[in-house]
């Protein structure tokens, strides 16, 4: 196996048992590192730190997923400068990298005029898509209550 020390400097190829000897009296933990690669490389450590380092990675590495969910909610009777400043806070959470849910509302008999509701949207993605450049992630969806859909940057 590969052998490296705490300070990262390679002590080079060596047996098992003589990369334990080394831990030991430098009183840290022999862990293998890697096992993806041949030979395996194995690092001389101490353990806890070891632990605390890849929490570390993995807690950074979180955020990276993407972002919040956050809702653009419509009517069907929606004014033009309201879907306006409706597409500046989209256009605001997507340059943000959130994910954004946009939900138009049908009430009543609106519910009836699904067509009319989906040109709405398009509309609305027209209006957006003028501004920022994204994607659409979950297609138009019908809902009880309206019609959904997710964008998110491209």
């Amino acid at each position: 196996m590969r052998v490296v020390d705490e300070t990262g400097k390679q002590l080079g190829m060596m047996q098992i048992q003589e990369a334990l000897r080394l831990a030991s009296e430098r009183r840290l933990d022999l862990i293998q590192v890697t096992e993806k690669v041949e030979p395996p490389v194995c690092k001389i450590m101490d353990f806890g730190k070891f632990l605390y380092q890849e929490e570390k990675k993995r807690r950074d590495a979180k955020p990276q997923k993407g972002g919040e969910l956050k809702i653009i909610r419509l009517t069907y009777n929606i004014a033009p400068h309201d879907l306006a400043t409706r597409a500046d806070q989209a256009e605001k959470f997507l340059k943000r990298g959130d994910k954004v849910l946009i939900d138009l509302r049908l009430r009543g008999r609106e519910k009836a005029l699904q067509d009319f509701a989906r040109d709405k949207i398009q509309t609305f993605l027209e209006l957006l898509s003028s501004r920022i450049s994204f994607k659409i992630e979950r297609d138009i969806k019908r809902e009880p209550r309206g019609l959904t859909l997710i964008v998110i940057k491209s």
